[in-house]
């Protein structure tokens, strides 16, 4: 008897305007990111589909380079093909456009919900590598946050995608405050714990700069980011920045691992998921057996 075929893992790349959406994950009765890009699937796999995120994102959050994985049966992958030569990958990115732009077009309008067109890109599809998992695979995140604080004039065309402060920020003094997250440490001050889930987490990288329009940007990248993460980080970042802590303190923080009212996040609408790194292709089902071996399902920031 032959055995029957393996199921194919499907790598999709893509991109996302969070504001429409009540965060990445599905939730009943509300539009989330996760929930359209299942329903657009479902029309051309004719089934409910479930996707598996690198790292799901809340309300009003963005992203530019989101990594999801799902399986189908060979039958339909193959059937994604219109054509005996177009290769099934290629096949699904352009179809599921298609398929998003009638989800968050009339179907949005259908539930009584702005319409959307656009608000989710696919940047691309294909089968992905073995050992392939979107989530535990991946060996870091990075994350973008930027803020307007005047210096280079208000510019009312970017105000759903920076955080406008009153406070004038020294991007310096902030630049060399958030150098003290580096490394492997317990971001509980940092973070909204989950019960049984660990708070300890790798940064790799971390820097604060002004860009060319006078916005403050602040980069971090780590191995996994807990809940809230990264906009508290932000928050109290803001706070010595303007003057209100000095330079000691996010490291003075880092170590009473204690949440509590000091740290506020930072809004939502400026936090820009940028990139999902993995390892190269052989190292990815290693990665993904040790990932799952050391953490609880990765947290959203």
């Amino acid at each position: 008897m032959t055995a029957p075929e393996p199921a194919v893992r499907v790598r999709i790349d893509l991109a996302y305007d969070g504001a429409p959406f009540s965060g990445w994950a599905r939730q009943p009765g509300l539009p989330t990111v996760q929930g359209s890009l299942e329903e657009a699937l479902a029309v051309l796999v004719r089934r409910d589909v479930r996707v598996v995120v690198a790292g799901r994102t809340d309300t009003g959050v963005h992203a530019r380079g989101q990594v999801v994985h799902l399986d189908l049966a060979p039958e339909e992958w193959r059937g994604l093909a219109r054509g005996r030569e177009e290769d099934p990958g290629a096949s699904l990115g352009r179809r599921l456009t298609g398929a998003l732009a009638h989800v968050l077009g009339g179907g949005r309008r259908a539930q009584g919900l702005p319409e959307c067109p656009g608000a989710i890109v696919v940047h691309r599809a294909g089968a992905a590598p073995a050992g392939f998992d979107a989530r535990f695979s991946a060996v870091s995140r990075r994350y973008s946050y930027r803020i307007d604080d005047g210096a280079g004039g208000r510019d009312p065309l970017t105000r759903h995608l920076t955080w406008w402060t009153k406070d004038v920020l020294d991007a310096g003094v902030m630049a060399e405050a958030v150098q003290e997250l580096v490394g492997l440490h317990d971001f509980l001050s940092f973070c909204r714990p989950r019960e049984g889930a660990t708070t300890v987490r790798k940064v790799l990288d971390v820097s604060v700069e002004r860009d060319r329009n006078g916005l403050v940007v602040l980069g971090i990248e780590a191995d996994a980011f807990c809940h809230h993460m990264v906009r508290s980080v932000v928050g109290a970042a803001a706070r010595v920045g303007a003057g209100r802590e000095d330079g000691d303190w996010l490291g003075r923080r880092l170590a009473e691992r204690v949440r509590d009212a000091r740290v506020l996040m930072a809004p939502p609408h400026g936090l820009v998921l940028e990139q999902v790194r993995y390892p190269g292709d052989t190292a990815l089902g290693e990665r993904a057996q040790r990932t799952r071996a050391l953490r609880d399902p990765v947290h959203r920031d």
